[in-house]
């Protein structure tokens, strides 16, 4: 997709964050945008700022995990713009950081639900109306780096990413003969508030291993605040829907990343190469130890990506993947 004049673009968490610089970029290209969010006081805000720009803007307070409200939503988009979206942008998510083996059922529910399942409900609603509509269009998913390997602490997270990953190459090779193209954004750490991700977690599923209170959602906040700006991540991601390129990879050499992520892939694959990835293992370690990461700093004090305390028997020895 080249020009963005007039598209209609459909982009869920759009009202802050990653999702929010992504409307504001596509509507200075010339999008009609739709902005879904959960929270209606980060909609209200998001409005005020389009308005203030006499920009084209819809708000739909949505839960991406209702497949029913998603209908409606869509059903919505068609009332107010005459068609389905030509550019669906599916970003909203939620992370919490654990040990894997604290995790709790309501812990995998709750992120897979929104990480995963908000993907798939966006995808099938929205898919067999672009293709009806004929006018082609394209397809991003806000995914992460951490979708390409396992982590200790983030195991809910990083299986729906991995999932998402291989979810969107699939309608990538799948959405071809139907002109719509496909994207998958892999960032590291975004500029957002997804540190407040734990205000919209349902009463349902709000049983966790983790341990999250109010000095773990204060550093996540600090950490946060250092990742890359959200309209210079959306800058990134409309080059990339430009080129028509599948992974988007906000690195400056992301062949090279990869090659060197999947090293290790590489290396799980036999026992000499089992015996490789742990030396590399201890030696990155080392290497922290030496160099820490400056983001990192207070993860320990605030106790980020441990186990509820009361959970006596998970390893105090884990390291935050990042």
């Amino acid at each position: 997709m080249k020009d963005f004049t007039g598209k209609v673009a459909f982009i869920t968490g759009g009202a802050s964050g990653a999702g929010l610089g992504q409307a504001k970029v596509f509507s200075e290209a010339g999008c009609k945008v739709v902005i879904a969010d959960i929270r209606q006081d980060h909609l209200d805000e998001a409005v005020e700022y389009f308005h203030s720009r006499n920009a084209v803007v819809h708000a739909i307070k949505l839960d991406i995990t209702d497949r029913k409200a998603y209908t409606a939503a869509a059903d919505e988009v068609e009332r107010v713009f005459g068609s389905p979206p030509q550019l669906l942008i599916n970003t909203a998510g939620v992370n919490v950081l654990g040990p894997a083996e604290a995790s709790t059922f309501e812990d995998y529910d709750w992120v897979m639900g929104v990480c995963l399942g908000g993907v798939i409900n966006g995808m099938v609603t929205f898919v067999p109306r672009m293709i009806k509509a004929g006018k082609g269009g394209h397809i991003a998913t806000t995914s992460s780096w951490g979708g390409f390997m396992g982590g200790a602490t983030t195991a809910p997270y990083s299986a729906a990413k991995a999932a998402v990953n291989n979810l969107m190459e699939s309608y990538y090779l799948a959405l071809k003969p139907y002109g719509i193209g496909v994207s998958c954004l892999c960032p590291i750490g975004i500029r957002s508030n997804i540190f407040e991700a734990t205000i919209t977690r349902p009463k349902q599923l709000q049983n966790t291993g983790y341990n999250v209170n109010e000095k773990t959602i204060e550093f996540e906040r600090k950490f946060y605040a250092q990742g890359v700006d959200p309209v210079d991540l959306a800058h990134i991601l409309k080059k990339g829907i430009e080129n028509d390129v599948f992974y988007i990879l906000p690195f400056p050499d992301p062949e090279k990343a990869l090659k060197d992520n999947f090293e290790h892939i590489l290396n799980y694959a036999t026992p000499e190469g089992m015996k490789r990835q742990e030396q590399l293992e201890k030696k990155r370690r080392e290497e922290t130890m030496k160099n820490p990461n400056p983001m990192m700093a207070g993860a320990e004090e605030a106790g980020w990506g441990k186990a509820k305390q009361d959970i006596t028997w998970v390893v105090k020895e884990h390291r935050i993947s990042h």
